[in-house]
C-alpha cells in the first residue's frame, strides 16, 4: 500500500509541477502548452514511462532513501515571451513555487486532521491512509521543489544559471540537459551523501512542518 500511495502522491506532485510551468508560459505570452492540452491536472498527457515510474520503482526497491522522478517536459517557445529573460525564469520557477505550495497545503490539512483526532477520536484506516499520503506529500514536494533548483541541465535552476553565464558559455552549458538525468542518476549512486548535504533545507523545513503539526495535538 505504501509504494501505490508514494507512486501515487509522487505522480500528482510532479504533474502539478508541470501544469505550472505551462500555466506560467501562456501568461507570459506563450500558449504552446496550452494547444496541446498540457494544462491539465490529467496526468496521461504528462506522463514519461521512465521519469513517473522506471527510475522512482528503482530507487524505492534499490533502498537509496532518496525518491524522485519527472514528467515530460512542457514544450514552450520562449520567442513568444514578453519578456524573454524574466519570463524564462519564471516559467522555470513556477513548477518549483507550486512543489512549496503542494507542501504547505500538506502541512495546513495534516495539522487539521491531527486536530480532528484529538477531538473527536481515532480516524480508523481511512484517517491513517490520509495521514500517510500528506506526509509523503509534504517530503516529496520538498524534495522536488529543491531538487529542482539545482543548476544542472536540465532542472528548472540551470534556466536561471543560464542566463547568469556569459553568451559563449551559455549554449554549451544548455547542451548538457542531452545528458544530465544520467549524471544525476550517477551521482545518486556514486556519490550518495552529495544530496543529503544539498537537500538540507528539505530536513529542515520537513522539521518545521513537524512542529507546526504537534501544535495541534
Amino acid at each position: 500500500m505504501n509504494v501505490v500511495l508514494i507512486v501515487a502522491v509522487l505522480i500528482f506532485s510532479i504533474v502539478v509541477h508541470e501544469v505550472a510551468h505551462a500555466w506560467q508560459a501562456r501568461r507570459e505570452g506563450d500558449d504552446t502548452a496550452d494547444r496541446l492540452g498540457r494544462i491539465t491536472l490529467n496526468p496521461l498527457p504528462h506522463l514519461d514511462p521512465v521519469g513517473s515510474f522506471i527510475v522512482p520503482a528503482v530507487l524505492y526497491f534499490s533502498g537509496s532513501g532518496f525518491l524522485f522522478g519527472w514528467a515530460r517536459p512542457v514544450p514552450v517557445n520562449k520567442a513568444n515571451y514578453r519578456e524573454p529573460v524574466a519570463g524564462d525564469i519564471r516559467v522555470s520557477l513556477a513548477g518549483i513555487v507550486s512543489n512549496l505550495i503542494l507542501a504547505v497545503i500538506c502541512t495546513l490539512f495534516m495539522a487539521v486532521l491531527v486536530k480532528a483526532d484529538a477531538v473527536v477520536g481515532p480516524l480508523g484506516s481511512v484517517g491513517d491512509t490520509v495521514y500517510d499520503a500528506l506526509n509523503y506529500g509534504i517530503l516529496i514536494n520538498l524534495i522536488l521543489a529543491f531538487f529542482n533548483l539545482l543548476p544542472i541541465p536540465p532542472l528548472d535552476g540551470s534556466h536561471v544559471m543560464a542566463h547568469l553565464l556569459p553568451a559563449n558559455l551559455r549554449r554549451p552549458y544548455e547542451r548538457v540537459s542531452e545528458w544530465g538525468i544520467l549524471v544525476l542518476i550517477g551521482i545518486m549512486y556514486l556519490v550518495p551523501g552529495a544530496f543529503s548535504v544539498v537537500l538540507w533545507p528539505v530536513y529542515e523545513l520537513r522539521g518545521l512542518a513537524d512542529w507546526f503539526v504537534r501544535l495541534w495535538i
